[in-house]
């Protein structure tokens, strides 16, 4: 009913510039929603997380024209200084122009709002919007769906390649009562074309509020796309994201998935290797303290033959936090010649801390080469020894260690700003974890 109040009244912000296809997905979606409700732990999917702190809280969507006096030098913690490239910002789910940034770009590159591309070029959004990101199981990209207003749309021609990535940043302030926001995001890479971009959530906000992000990517023939996602949320912040990425023939996705703040968070990536050749990389950390719950969903279908996909997650868990992985590989029948490989590892530091992790493999095909596994343990007690050997106090060398296993995955980031940023919030994160434990 909550939901319901709020549509009716997002329904008033509405632009009559926009196509009347959207007006009807969205109302689609709204009518999933409803029959769909918020998932519970009876939903395998969602065995080990409670969204209660989503469902029994009354999020409001937060209006367009609420900016509160932000200013560039606000965002500056969240920009990576040496990162020079086009920045779209999006305060509360809305472009806020006066906040970004343009650069020069290729002929025929695209990068800007969502809501703009609808009302000026609909035909470019129409046949990939919301045809990958499907709404018909999944109740959160269902109400995102049913709230889609505004969020990235990056558009990219044959045969282009950029030299700069493009980053988009995703500011949630306070406007009352609890704000909802549901950016919605589309990249579609045409044929031989390559691109970076940055995707990075933020918050200038110290209580409770909600992210529902859906993002889609579509990959062309020989092309290759590079995604990095960066969710450094508030204390409070409930969020939830599904990445889906379709790939065409011979074409390479990579996805850097890096999750640090949050009290409830989760995020679904999900590729779709749909034609002979192509590749797909999904590298993931998550770092959660206290009493912080973070759940990472993967799946990666091999629908055509001679695919290829390497998953590599690592998680870090202190405290009394709680993670979890389920990563699926699914090889069709026809997927012959399939080489996937899945692993997951995860380090705790504390004994109240716990993960549950679920690897799992779905072959239909004969002729296919697939692996996966999983870990879970404490720091190597021989390392730690060797270098307390070596005149170095046990707070510190559990730190190096931790931070050694981290760096493993944001080392894989190929901007390097962003590499070098994270490294350096990683070393300020890092030590909370270990003095949970105990240890000085």
């Amino acid at each position: 009913d909550h939901y319901l109040s709020e549509f009716a009244r997002f329904e008033k912000e509405i632009s009559r510039k926009e196509p009347a296809w959207l007006g009807e997905l969205r109302r689609k979606a709204l009518e999933r929603f409803a029959e769909l409700k918020f998932p519970t732990a009876r939903d395998e999917e969602w065995k080990y997380t409670s969204v209660a702190p989503i469902a029994g809280t009354p999020f409001r969507v937060a209006s367009s024209r609420r900016r509160n006096g932000l200013s560039r030098r606000d965002l500056e913690h969240a920009l990576f200084g040496g990162l020079e490239c086009a920045l779209l910002v999006f305060v509360n789910g809305h472009h806020a122009p006066e906040l970004s940034r343009g650069r020069p770009l290729p002929d025929g590159v695209k990068a800007g709002s969502l809501a703009e591309f609808l009302e000026r070029e609909p035909g470019l959004v129409e046949p990939h919007l919301a045809r990958h990101a499907r709404f018909e199981d999944q109740a959160f990209t269902a109400l995102n769906t049913a709230f889609l207003k505004d969020g990235a749309f990056v558009h990219v021609p044959r045969m282009k390649v950029l030299s700069e990535p493009i980053h988009l940043l995703f500011v949630t302030t306070g406007n009352g009562a609890p704000p909802v926001s549901h950016p919605r995001n589309l990249i579609v890479v045409e044929e031989g074309s390559q691109v970076a971009v940055v995707e990075n959530y933020v918050t200038l906000l110290g209580g409770a509020y909600f992210t529902n992000a859906v993002t889609e990517v579509v990959a062309g023939a020989s092309s290759v796309v590079d995604h990095c996602k960066l969710q450094r949320e508030g204390e409070e912040a409930c969020h939830v994201s599904s990445l889906q990425s379709h790939l065409g023939r011979n074409s390479r996705f990579t996805s850097h998935a890096i999750a640090l703040g949050g009290a409830l968070v989760r995020n679904d990536v999900n590729s779709v290797l749909d034609a002979e050749g192509a590749e797909c990389v999904l590298n993931g950390l998550y770092l959660a303290v206290g009493c912080q719950h973070m759940d990472n969903h993967t799946f990666i279908d091999h629908a055509r033959p001679n695919g290829t996909s390497r998953e590599f997650y690592k998680g870090i868990l202190a405290g009394a936090s709680h993670g979890v992985f389920d990563g699926k590989i699914r090889v069709r029948k026809d997927a012959q010649k399939t080489d996937a490989r899945q692993t997951n590892k995860n380090l705790l530091l504390s004994e109240a801390a716990f993960v549950d992790t679920k690897p799992q493999l779905e072959i239909f095909a004969d002729d296919v080469k697939c692996s996966h596994g999983a870990t879970i343990g404490q720091l190597d007690e021989e390392a730690l020894f060797y270098l307390r050997s070596r005149g170095i106090g046990e707070g510190k060398a559990r730190s190096l260690l931790v931070h050694a296993f981290a760096s493993d995955i944001v080392e894989r980031i190929p901007v390097e700003p962003i590499r070098t940023g994270l490294e350096c919030e990683l070393v300020t994160r890092l030590p909370v974890g270990i003095e949970a434990r105990g240890i000085p």
